[in-house]
C-alpha cells in the first residue's frame, strides 16, 4: 500500500521550496498542464508515501487549523538539527504549537499554505 496526502494550493513554487530545500524532501514526480492543473510529487524514494501539492487557475479553499499537523519524525539527531539549521537560515521561524507535547520534542513550522509541520527528534 501506498499513501498519497494531495492538497491544492495557490503557490506551487513556494510550497515546493519548503518541502524540497528547507524540509529536504526529494521531487519524485511532476506534471504541468494536466487538465489545468501543475503538480509536484515529493517524498522519499522508496518509503510507500509522498504529499502532491496542485495548482490551477482556481484558488484553494483552505482553512488551516493549528491542530492540523504534518508530523516527520527525523532519522537522527543529526538530521534533525539539520533541517532546523536550514530553516531558521531561510528566515523561518519556529512557532508554538498548540498541543505542548510538540514543544517538548520537535519544531514546529507553518508552511506557505498556513499549514503546520512539525519537525520531531527521532523515535525510540
Amino acid at each position: 500500500m501506498v499513501l498519497r496526502t494531495a492538497r491544492h494550493t495557490s503557490d506551487l513554487s513556494a510550497v515546493t521550496v519548503f518541502y524540497r530545500d528547507l524540509l529536504g524532501l526529494d521531487i519524485i514526480g511532476e506534471f504541468k498542464g494536466h487538465d489545468g492543473y501543475n503538480g509536484v510529487f515529493l517524498g522519499k524514494q522508496g518509503l510507500g508515501w509522498h504529499l502532491e501539492f496542485t495548482q490551477s487557475s482556481e484558488a484553494p479553499d483552505h482553512k488551516p487549523d493549528e491542530d492540523d499537523l504534518l508530523v516527520f519524525y527525523t532519522s537522527s539527531l543529526e538530521e534533525y538539527d539539520l533541517i532546523n539549521t536550514r530553516f531558521k537560515q531561510n528566515g523561518v521561524e519556529a512557532v508554538e504549537p498548540r498541543n505542548p507535547y510538540w514543544e517538548r520534542n520537535s519544531k514546529t513550522y507553518v508552511d506557505p499554505d498556513g499549514f503546520r509541520v512539525v519537525v520531531s527528534i527521532p523515535r525510540n
